[in-house]
C-alpha cells in the first residue's frame, strides 16, 4: 500500500467533508487547520469546525477568538481563488439554535428556561459530540444552498475514546426518546391512564430518589420537549447518512504511542464497519533525528568514557540527552513498524515532531508541508 496523498485529497472537488478523529492530545486540531489552510491557498472555499476548548486553533490562525459563527481567517494566501473560515463549537448555543429551529415560540421558551435542559445542553455526557454532528449538517445544507464553500474540515471533540463522536447521536437520540423519559408523560397520557396507581407509586419513588423539584423540572421538559424527539433521531440518521457518502473523508489521527495506536486501530476497525470511508491515518510526532547513525548505546558508552576520565562534562551531558532520543526515535518507530503491518491496507502519512508547538500561520503551513511531504 502506498502512502497517503493529502495534496491529492483536498485537491479533488468530490472531498466535501474531511473528519479527523482519533484520541485526545495527538494533534487533530492542529492537522485539521493546517489542511484547512492548505486546502484555502490551493483554492479551495474551505470551513473549519473545531471543538476544542484549548482554543489553540484560534491563536494559530490569528483571530483572537472563535465562536458558534464562522469567521473569515485573515493573511491566506488568496491567489488561486480560495478562502478560509473558522469557528468553534458552542456546544449550548447550537442546542438552543436546534429548540428554537423546530420548536414553536412558545414551546422553545419553556424548554429554554427549563433547568433540566439547561443541564442537558450544557454538561451530559455525549451533548457535545451530537452538537458537533447536528453542527455538520447545518453547515452542509449552508453550504449547499449558498456555496460558501466546497470544503468542510471538522475537528472531533476530545473526548477519552474516539468512539465518541459516532456513538453520540445514538446515545442522545435514545435518551431522548428513551422509556423513562416516556414514563414520566405516562399519568397525563396513553394507555397508562390505566395503570394510574402503579405510574403514581413509581412516581413517588422518583420523588424520594431525585427530589420533587428535580422530577417536576424533568417532567416539565419532557412535556415541552415531546414534539422534538423524533426529529433528533432523523437528523442523526441523515448525519451518519453523511458521513456514509463517497463525498466524506475520515483521517484517523495518531501518535506512536500504544493507547492512541489502539485507539487508531478500533476506530479504523469501526469505520471498516459503518461503511464509512477512511482516506488514511495520520501519524503524528514522530521523533527523529539528525544523527541516525549514531546509536543509544554507541552514544551512552561515550558519554561514559569521558566521564570516567573527567574530561568534557559538557560533552557527556549532550550524548545522554542524544541517548535518551535515539532510545524514543527506536520505540517510535517500533509502534509504527508495528502499526503498519497489522493495517497494510491503510494509507499512513508520518509527520515527524516539531521543536516548538504550533502557534501561528506559519507553523501550520510547515504542518501543512509535513503532511503531504
Amino acid at each position: 500500500m502506498t502512502g497517503l496523498d493529502l495534496d491529492a485529497l483536498i485537491d479533488d472537488p468530490g472531498t466535501r467533508i474531511v473528519i479527523t478523529c482519533g484520541a485526545g492530545g495527538v494533534g487533530k486540531t492542529t492537522t485539521a487547520a493546517a489542511l484547512g489552510l492548505r486546502a484555502a491557498e490551493r483554492g479551495r472555499k474551505v470551513v473549519v469546525l473545531t471543538i476544542d476548548p484549548a482554543r489553540r486553533l484560534a491563536q494559530s490562525l490569528g483571530l483572537t477568538e472563535l465562536d458558534n459563527t464562522p469567521r473569515a481567517v485573515a493573511d491566506v494566501n488568496a491567489a488561486n481563488g480560495g478562502r478560509l473560515d473558522a469557528m468553534m463549537l458552542d456546544m449550548k448555543r447550537t442546542f438552543d439554535d436546534v429548540v428554537l429551529q423546530h420548536a414553536t415560540p412558545e414551546k422553545a421558551e419553556q424548554i429554554l428556561a427549563n433547568p433540566f435542559y439547561q443541564a442537558l445542553s450544557s454538561s451530559f455526557a455525549g451533548t457535545q459530540e451530537y452538537m458537533a454532528m447536528e453542527k455538520l449538517g447545518q453547515l452542509h445544507k449552508q453550504a449547499e444552498q449558498t456555496g460558501d464553500w466546497d470544503l468542510i474540515i471538522v475537528d472531533t471533540p476530545p473526548s477519552r475514546s474516539a468512539l465518541d463522536f459516532l456513538d453520540a447521536p445514538e446515545r442522545l437520540a435514545s435518551l431522548l426518546e428513551g422509556r423513562f423519559l416516556r414514563l414520566l408523560l405516562a399519568p397525563a397520557r396513553g394507555p397508562f391512564k390505566l395503570m394510574s396507581a402503579g405510574v403514581n407509586m413509581a412516581m413517588s419513588v422518583l420523588n424520594k430518589v431525585l427530589g420533587a423539584q428535580v422530577l417536576t423540572d424533568v417532567q416539565t421538559f419532557v412535556a415541552a420537549f415531546d414534539t422534538l424527539f423524533g426529529g433528533f433521531r432523523q437528523r442523526a440518521e441523515q448525519t451518519v447518512a453523511l458521513l456514509r457518502e463517497p463525498h466524506t473523508a475520515f483521517l484517523v489521527v495518531a501518535a506512536p504511542q500504544n493507547d492512541a495506536l489502539r485507539e487508531a486501530s478500533y476506530f479504523a476497525e469501526r469505520l471498516r464497519a459503518e461503511g464509512m470511508p477512511l482516506a488514511g491515518v495520520v501519524l503524528n510526532r514522530v521523533t527523529n533525528t539528525q544523527a541516525p547513525e549514531l546509536s543509544a548505546e554507541r552514544s551512552l558508552a561515550a558519554a561514559e568514557k569521558l566521564e570516567e576520565a573527567d574530561k568534557s562534562p559538557l560533552t557527556a551531558a549532550v550524548l545522554r540527552l542524544h541517548a535518551d532520543k535515539m532510545q524514543q526515535v527506536v520505540g517510535d518507530h517500533k509502534r509504527a513498524e508495528r502499526f503498519r503491518r497489522g493495517h497494510r491496507a491503510i494509507r499512513i502519512v508520518e509527520v515527524p515532531a516539531l521543536a516548538d508547538d504550533v502557534h501561528d500561520l506559519t507553523g501550520l503551513r510547515e504542518i501543512g508541508d509535513l503532511l503531504t511531504a
